[in-house]
């Protein structure tokens, strides 16, 4: 049998160079098509946002976000044995007034009913209490991979005043498996930003 590196050494480098390009192009169109997935079919939740360090606020073209759901009481978990950091969880989330709020944090994905959601976060901290370290503690920092939004050049400044004022919300788009995206940005309840569906 013929070794690999043989086979490769026959093959034209064009067409090496061709099979490389076309796995590039496959890898990033299956990201942007799975983005938009997330987009289209997703739940739409409005999410609150909190006012943040201003100096930790803005960075380049993109505006941190940090959500009510982002430091939640471990609640049933609390005291039991954790993964460690970047772990795994539920959020079940349910409508109040204007926005979505957390109800429970669970390990494993549970049932939902009416306008309940499900998003899928991972501990950041609060995995390293007990007497192990390795159980969850009290309280729990969660991110959920929507904690930055590009903006514009220059216009993250406007964003960054509404945050202080506590008028900015965002409306994520949750699939069934818990996995969100930004959709919209919401400044005192009127859209500023949309993402396109591609």
């Amino acid at each position: 049998m013929m070794p690999l590196a043989e086979i490769f050494q026959r093959i034209p480098r064009p067409l090496l160079f061709v099979a490389a390009a076309l796995i590039q192009v496959t890898l990033i169109a299956t990201m942007v098509l799975d983005r938009a997935r997330i987009l289209r079919e997703g739940t739409e939740v409005t999410l609150a946002t909190r006012p943040l360090d201003p100096r930790d606020f803005l960075r380049g073209d993109y505006v941190a976000l940090d959500y009510e759901i982002s430091t939640l009481p471990a609640g049933a978990l609390e005291n039991t044995p954790a993964a460690g950091r970047n772990m795994p969880v539920y959020v079940k989330l349910a409508r109040k007034d204007a926005t979505h709020v957390a109800v429970s944090v669970h390990r494993e994905a549970v049932p939902v009913a009416g306008d309940e959601v499900l998003i899928l976060g991972r501990v950041s901290y609060g995995t390293s209490c007990g007497a192990d370290n390795r159980s969850f503690c009290g309280s729990l920092t969660l991110k959920y991979g929507i904690e930055r939004y590009f903006v514009p050049e220059g216009e993250g400044r406007v964003i960054e005043k509404a945050r202080r004022d506590g008028k900015v919300a965002v409306v994520a788009a949750v699939t069934r498996a818990g996995r969100a995206a930004i959709k919209r940005l919401l400044i005192d309840g009127q859209p500023v930003y949309e993402e396109p569906l591609y």
